[in-house]
């Protein structure tokens, strides 16, 4: 979609219905995959978020990416 829009730049969000605010080692993995493909293609990863809950962790925030 992204590419549709000729975006400059994107957030990722997710959500951890378990409640769980704690980035799994597959959610930091994923993230960095995600980061690569982007530069790839001239885009930039702003960061990601997850949701757990009414609580929100910052992957940047955090150092993650």
């Amino acid at each position: 979609r992204c590419l549709e829009l000729n975006a400059a730049s994107i957030l990722l969000v997710h959500n951890h219905p378990s409640g769980c605010s704690n980035p799994s080692a597959a959610d930091i993995s994923m993230t960095n995959d995600v980061i690569k493909a982007a530069k790839a293609l001239g885009i930039s990863v702003h960061d990601h978020y997850l949701v757990a809950g009414s609580v929100v962790v910052s992957f940047k925030t955090r150092g993650l990416i």
